[in-house]
């Protein structure tokens, strides 16, 4: 047996393995701690014995929040506008109106991450959050009107009906509980859906019911995302050892001489997948080791053209952005290529596929330049 076909042949299981070990190298998008901010209007409803269109009232809502990981988050959310209160007797309804301002601050849990798994672009997120602060509510004019309509024409013998009719400014503690919904348009920008129950004092309607008041709130708008909500993160493959490959015994025997027969090695095409990070164009340090693998074999093989095609992930921007990033992560291993390691341009061919084609079914690895050379 031929020493020198055994060793070169150990050679080129060595390097297929190698090369099999890099190209399993993927990238997977991980959750990043953010600020949020949200902007919501809607309307809200007071428990009553009133009609329930009678007990309608605008409302709106600004809040601010902290998502420490893909599951739990704090926010502080202040709601306000307007509380109607209402009552019947013989027939007759008597409804009344004031203004207030709740500043809370509530524990939020994402019940899609905690049930599903961290997805950083799941079109919709479903939040629970439960909370505590205080309603300050004031201009109460219109309850005072009523109750003087109520004692004098109604009740005169009850007057503790409205016992608990306030003026001026009242605070009270409130406890709410509720869900809200976002709606994914982009990694910055949410349409979001909310619904909340409070619960505060019984002095809050100016009625005295003997049990806590109850109001609800129905809300839409915009959730903006400050910075980054994920970040790549590229994971090593796990190579396992080449096997050690046994020799064959060989019988010592005696043959005539014979002038050697030297086989030329086959030349295989030489593939190598360069990964970028997301809105990315830099050839990071791990990946320029395989442009070096590229300009060798160039280098070992005169003759021999390669093929550069940049991509881009659909999952991200936008069509005319990601056809950009594509053009530019071919240009860059191009000039590496000819700039660093003398290839000429002439044996390159340089294009770029955008989001138009996606050569993996995981959108983190179309953000890449595939060589092929050959």
């Amino acid at each position: 047996m031929n020493i020198k076909n055994i060793f070169l042949g150990a050679l080129v299981a060595v390097a297929s393995v190698s090369a099999s070990a890099q190209q399993q190298a993927k990238t997977v998008e991980v959750f990043k701690p953010h600020w949020y901010i949200q902007g919501q209007f809607g309307m809200q409803h007071t428990l009553g014995e009133v009609s329930f269109g009678s007990l309608l009232s605008p409302n709106a809502q600004l809040a601010a929040g902290y998502e420490f990981n893909p599951v739990i988050g704090t926010r502080l959310a202040v709601n306000a506008w307007k509380s109607k209160g209402g009552s019947e007797l013989y027939g007759k309804e008597y409804k009344w109106a004031w203004n207030y301002i709740a500043p809370t601050l509530d524990l939020t849990a994402n019940l899609s991450n905690l049930f599903c798994g961290y997805k950083y672009n799941r079109p919709i997120n479903i939040y629970a959050f439960i909370g505590a602060g205080v309603n300050i509510a004031w201009n109460n004019k219109q309850a005072a009107d009523v109750w003087y309509d109520i004692y004098t024409q109604v009740l005169p013998d009850c007057p503790e009906y409205m016992e608990y009719l306030w003026s001026g400014t009242k605070s009270n503690f409130v406890a709410q509980f509720g869900l809200f919904a976002d709606v994914r348009i982009n990694d910055a920008f949410s349409v979001n859906f909310e619904i909340n129950h409070n619960i505060t004092s019984d002095k809050y309607n100016s009625k005295r019911a003997g049990n806590s008041d109850w109001y609800f709130n129905g809300l839409v708008g915009l959730r903006y995302n400050f910075g980054a909500t994920h970040k790549t993160k590229v994971i090593e493959p796990c190579c396992k050892p080449a096997p050690v490959v046994e020799q064959p015994k060989v019988d010592t025997v005696y043959v005539q001489p014979q002038a050697p027969v030297v086989e030329q090695p086959k030349r295989e095409p030489l593939r190598r997948d360069i990964y970028f990070l997301i809105r990315g164009s830099q050839i990071s340090a791990q990946e320029m080791a395989k442009v070096i693998e590229v300009a060798d074999y160039m280098k070992k093989y005169p003759e021999s053209r390669v093929s550069i095609t940049g991509y881009a992930d659909r999952g991200t921007g936008n069509p005319k952005i990601n056809m950009g990033y594509s053009q530019k992560r071919a240009e860059v291993v191009a000039n590496t290529l000819q700039n660093q390691f003398g290839i000429s341009a002439s044996r390159m061919t340089v294009s770029a596929k955008g989001d138009t084609e996606q050569p993996y079914t995981d959108q983190p690895l179309n953000r890449v330049t595939i060589c092929i050379a050959e």
